[in-house]
Order: C-alpha cells, then sequence, then structure tokens
C-alpha cells in the first residue's frame, strides 16, 4: 500500500517553510491580542479638548470601548458664562473663526445655532488719546487706515491668510487618519521650516521681516495681542497670527453660550462622566487571563463625591493643562520619571460691569459724541486693562440688561474701586472671573510631548503654538488619531513627510 501523503518525509526546504510559517502565525498572535481594541479610555478634563477627544475616540475605536472623561469642575472647562441679573455672558472662550472647521462641524453636527452679529465701533486708545477710532462709514474707515498706516492693513489681511491657507491641511490630513507624535511636527507638516521660525520668533520680529511698519506694529498688532492673549508682541510669531485672525471680520459664537458645545460632544461621544479631581496616574500591571502573563496599566486616582476612589484604563488623554495651579496630577512609578511641565500660565480678569463708561477718561467730556463700543489698549505703564467692550447676553432672545450696558474689562489683575470709578461714570454690579487662561509666550517655544509615556497623550501640548478652542479640537483628533494607529500599530499613518504630495497621488 502507498504511503499517505500525512506520512511522507518533508525535504529541508519544505521544513524551513513550515517552520518560518509557524513563527509568523506566532508573531501574528502575539501581536493580534495588542489590535484587540481597549476595553477603557480615560480622559481627564472636560472642556473643549476633553470633549472633542471622547467624541473622536468614540469615532475611531467604536462603540465597544468604554470611555470616561474626569472634570473636577462644570463641563466646558475655559469656556464658560457668568450670571449677571439672570442673563449669561461669555466669560471665557468668546469668539469662533469662520474657517474653524472643527467647531463648524460640531456645531451643525449638535443642532446648536449661531446668533446674529452684533456689530459695533472701535477705538486704540494709548493711555492718553485715541490713535484710531472707527467710523459708522466703512469707506472713511478705509481712508484713515490708508492714510495713517499705508497698506500696512492690507499687506497684514494677506499675510495671516496666508498662513490660514496652509494651517487649513490639517484638516485633509486628519480626513484620511494622518496623525503627528509632537506638536512641532505637526506644525511643520503643514508650514514646513517657515512655520517652525515663526514658532520660535517674536510677532514683532516676524512682522517686522514681513516689511510691517513699527507704527502699525506698535498701534495695531500690539493692541489685538493684548485682547486676545494678555500679552505684548513678544509672544511667538504663530500664536500672534492666530491672534492677527481673531480680530477679522464674520467671527461667532455659539447661541446659549460655547460651552454647549462641549456638553453636547460629551453627550455625543456616549462617555461616563466621572465628577472628581484627578490626584495621580500611575504606571501599573495585571494579570492577563489565566496564562500567567501580565499587561500594562494605567491606574487613575481621583476624589469623588464617595471619596477617593482608583479604576484601570488601556489608553489616557490629558485635556487639562498641567500646572500646578490647574491641575495638579502626580504621576507615580514611571521609569524614567514624566518630568513635570514648568511652562508659566498667565493670568487674566474678566470683569463685567453693569453701567456707564465715564467717557472723560478716554478724552471725551460729553459722552453723547463717544460711539465706542469697544475699546483697545496700547502698551503703557499708566493703563490698568487690556481693553473694554459693550457684551451682549448669550441667549439670543435674551434682553440686553436695561438702562446702561454691561461692559467686559480684560485686565491682568483684579480692578480696584478706585479703578472702576476711573473707568465708570456710574455702575450697580461688578461681576469677576480670574483665568490662568493660555500660556505666557516667550519664544523660542519649547512644546512639552504629546506622547507622554506609551498609551498617554497630552491633548494640551499644542497650546505652546497658540491657545483657541479650535486649536484644542485639532489637538484632540490628533491625539485620539495617534492613539489608534498607535494602538493598532498603523505606523504608516503617523509623522508622514510631504503629505500634501501623497495625498494627490492617493486620490
Amino acid at each position: 500500500m502507498a504511503p499517505s501523503p500525512a506520512s511522507l518525509p518533508l525535504p529541508g526546504s519544505c521544513l524551513l517553510l513550515l517552520l518560518l510559517f509557524s513563527a509568523l502565525l506566532l508573531q501574528s498572535s502575539a501581536s493580534q491580542e495588542l489590535r484587540h481594541p481597549p476595553a477603557r479610555i480615560g480622559v481627564i478634563g472636560a472642556g473643549i479638548g476633553g470633549t472633542s477627544a471622547a467624541y473622536f475616540l468614540r469615532q475611531k475605536f467604536g462603540k465597544d470601548v468604554s470611555i470616561d472623561v474626569f472634570e473636577r469642575g462644570d463641563v466646558g472647562g475655559r469656556l464658560a458664562t457668568i450670571d449677571l441679573e439672570g442673563r449669561l455672558y461669555e466669560a471665557g472662550g468668546a469668539v469662533i473663526h469662520p474657517l474653524n472647521l472643527h467647531m463648524k462641524h460640531f456645531v451643525q453636527e449638535l443642532g446648536l445655532s449661531v446668533p446674529k452679529g452684533r456689530d459695533g465701533l472701535m477705538g486704540i486708545y494709548n493711555g492718553e488719546e485715541f490713535v484710531f477710532e472707527e467710523s459708522s462709514w466703512t469707506i472713511w474707515n478705509y481712508v484713515k487706515m490708508l492714510w495713517n498706516y499705508g497698506l500696512n492693513a492690507l499687506r497684514m489681511s494677506m499675510w495671516v491668510e496666508e498662513v490660514l491657507d496652509k494651517f487649513i491641511s490639517i484638516y485633509r490630513y486628519q480626513a484620511h487618519d494622518y496623525a503627528f507624535s509632537s506638536s512641532e511636527a505637526l506644525l511643520h507638516a503643514l508650514g514646513g521650516t517657515p512655520f517652525i521660525q515663526m514658532l520660535n520668533q517674536t510677532i514683532d520680529e516676524s512682522m517686522q521681516k514681513a516689511g510691517f511698519s513699527q507704527k502699525f506694529i506698535r498701534e495695531i498688532v500690539t493692541p489685538v495681542m493684548r485682547v486676545n492673549y494678555g500679552q505684548g508682541v513678544g509672544i511667538n510669531g504663530f500664536v500672534g497670527a492666530v491672534s492677527l485672525a481673531g480680530a477679522e471680520s464674520g467671527l461667532w459664537s455659539v447661541e446659549g453660550g460655547n460651552k454647549l458645545v462641549c456638553v453636547g460632544l460629551l453627550y455625543a461621544s456616549k462617555a461616563q462622566p466621572i465628577p472628581g479631581t484627578v490626584i495621580s496616574v500611575e504606571e501599573t500591571t495585571r494579570p492577563r487571563g489565566r496564562s500567567g502573563e501580565t499587561m500594562k496599566l494605567y491606574e487613575v486616582t481621583y476624589n469623588s463625591t464617595s471619596g477617593v476612589t482608583s479604576d484601570l484604563y488601556d489608553i489616557i488623554l490629558i485635556a487639562t493643562p498641567l500646572h500646578r495651579k490647574i491641575a495638579n496630577i502626580t504621576f507615580r512609578n514611571f521609569k524614567p520619571p514624566i518630568p513635570e511641565f514648568s511652562k508659566p500660565y498667565q493670568q487674566i480678569i474678566a470683569t463685567f460691569v453693569h453701567g456707564n463708561i465715564n467717557t472723560s477718561f478716554f478724552g471725551y467730556p460729553d459722552p453723547s459724541k463717544f460711539q465706542l463700543s469697544g475699546i483697545f489698549t496700547m502698551e503703557n505703564p499708566k493703563l490698568f486693562v487690556n481693553s473694554i467692550g459693550i457684551v451682549s447676553p448669550v441667549e439670543n432672545n435674551t434682553k440686553a440688561a436695561e438702562g446702561s450696558p454691561v461692559w467686559k474689562v480684560f485686565s491682568p489683575q483684579p480692578l480696584t474701586k478706585e479703578q472702576l470709578n476711573l473707568l465708570f461714570s456710574s455702575y450697580d454690579l461688578v461681576e469677576s472671573k480670574k483665568w490662568l487662561a493660555y500660556p505666557h509666550y516667550s519664544p523660542p517655544e519649547q512644546c512639552p510631548p504629546l506622547v507622554i509615556h506609551d498609551r498617554m497623550y497630552y491633548v494640551n501640548s499644542i497650546e505652546c503654538l497658540a491657545s483657541a478652542m479650535e486649536m484644542s479640537a485639532i489637538s484632540a483628533k490628533n491625539a485620539a488619531l495617534l492613539a489608534y494607529n498607535r494602538w493598532y500599530e498603523r505606523m504608516d499613518k503617523i509623522d508622514q513627510e510631504d503629505l500634501h504630495e501623497k495625498l494627490k497621488t492617493e486620490l
């Protein structure tokens, strides 16, 4: 009887192939364990960064992954409203740019609405007089701008538009699941060496190199920096360009308050909100089934209503500034230790005053001739405010305060009673909100790492480039994509060069 094929001896080459195939199966089996979806993901912080991170994580990892979002305060973080006599006003991040595509998508997806814009006239005050005042005649404004600053204003719009045109490539890259392992890598992928140079020089240096006049920088650019970031033209060039974009027309906000985006994203992500202060994050190991193998997890310890509690997670996204006065989180049992991120944050005080502005303080003895609703200030040691402006309630159908308007004053320090009496001829209500609002920018900038540990990501790393709602949403999606790509070992989707050309060939 002929031997069966199974009993025939194997030639040497076949035996080698079989061994190789077995090794590949074992390797595939080992890596397949990692490719199972994570069981639990923890997000620390429920501001725009944390809630959009939860939203994007759900999109990528699917419905079966458990996502917890920790928040010690109100959902919204630095997006917050303040109540004055039953009316709500934006106390934190207030305006959104027309090209902020993530925020636009969120508003549409969540069924939120945008109130009608309310225009007003703006003036630039140097501490002694107004160096520029807008008129209700648009053509006259152009003439005055041309007379005072030549073509600088037009050139600035073109310069900012050029920066934005390059930056918005990020939406295309993210739509194709590309991610970056550092904030600098993200910036370089969008604008190359020129963008990195902007990060490492001041907006003053950037604009002088681009040929803008010192008069224009001092009288127009500096006040915009002061109102948007509480700092002068010593901030880095990239955040300066973002700030100038925030002074353009077409800016908008969400009816009912911008924080409603965070509330909506948290709900849409089907994440579990956990009220409580995170105390520590620790790397730990736990047994994997009955095989005797172990797996690495992150243990998050936090204060809750029932006392100190801890939970285990496969992936952690930190979406709150790692600043001791904002989020005092201790990292335990990491080798090497996770360093402290010491970048200081800029204090800003938002003071809301229901009253009448003292027009004499600004050189207008006759209040009837004062038509401005917004005042930006230049740098002057005598000045104790960055800006003053009339604000409206966040609800479109809510009437503004009766009689006198509500003014929002930005200042580096709390206003004293004497200072309030200088700024206002009369007032009956004062409320203030203190923020550590954004980093203190001082180029050359060095961003904190985005990948803090193997499966732990720092969403707020991007604030070293620029702090803004849309920047947080972009970083949240980048961190979610990075976590997803690294978990499933899709390394061809991380830190790719020449994506602009690559996507041309792919499409």
